[in-house]
């Protein structure tokens, strides 16, 4: 494994573990040339999940770009990085449970908003404004206003 801090190939596991779903195996590792620590998962590689997108197109389900959505309309609020991934680690569990191995944008973007909405309210409107295209204003205020509605 190559370290990200100063790229030698040479490390050690200072400990492993399941994740919570046993899908993934979590290790930490440090770097004998520089000391620092870092973390890697460890997958089963299978069936590709695959994603349908609103114009009926198949793609491979990308982890990476739903975190990084994620990061983008969570970006300078106190969510925790952990939450993000237990997210798309719940989507990813999802797919995993389907036969098909497929999921719509529409029901993966439901789902994230609606973890969002739990977690950051700020987080949710931007991810919201994002994946439902928000045109102008006025939808953005609807959504608001609707957040503001079920506050309780």
């Amino acid at each position: 494994m190559k370290c990200p801090f100063c790229g030698e190939t040479n490390d050690r596991v200072v400990d492993s573990r399941e994740t919570q779903n046993g899908l993934t195996v979590r290790r930490r590792r440090e770097c004998v040339v520089c000391g620092r620590r870092f973390t890697s998962y460890e997958r089963i590689e299978d069936i590709p999940y695959m994603v349908i997108k609103r114009d009926g197109s198949r793609v491979e389900f990308d982890r990476k770009k739903l975190l990084v959505g994620l990061h983008k309309a969570c970006e300078k609020r106190p969510v925790p990085a952990k939450s993000l991934d237990e997210i798309v680690d719940a989507v990813e569990a999802q797919l995993h449970e389907r036969e098909d191995r497929e999921m719509t944008t529409t029901e993966i973007g439901s789902f994230v908003m609606t973890r969002l909405r739990q977690l950051d309210q700020v987080a949710y409107v931007r991810f919201a404004s994002v994946y439902r295209k928000f045109e102008d204003i006025d939808e953005f205020m609807s959504e608001l206003k609707n957040l503001l509605r079920h506050r309780g």
